[in-house]
């Protein structure tokens, strides 16, 4: 792909906002899950993905760790596929 394909262009940016969340936490779950699917995900998909990273940390953190459910009108595939990612460890 060419630095002017958009998909790839949206790709990058949403890279950068996944791993620049604010909470390292949420740094490594949503980073951790952009660095390792982006490339993979349609444009549906990537609309699905912006919206969990318009998402508030907070919240996040703490549907994450299961401290609050997640509401109903938030829950998505992309959510549940996002909070379920288990980053490799580096050695």
């Amino acid at each position: 792909m060419t630095s002017r394909d958009p998909l790839e262009t949206r790709r990058k940016r949403l890279l950068w906002r996944a791993t620049r969340r604010g909470i390292k936490e949420m740094d490594i779950i949503v980073g951790g899950f952009a660095e390792a699917r982006l490339s993979t995900l349609e444009a549906a998909e990537l609309d699905a993905f912006e919206r969990v990273l318009d998402i508030p940390d907070q919240d996040l953190l703490s549907y994450a760790t299961r401290q609050s459910d997640i509401p109903p009108d938030l829950r998505s595939d992309m959510l549940d596929a996002v909070l379920a990612f288990r980053p490799v460890p580096r050695s």
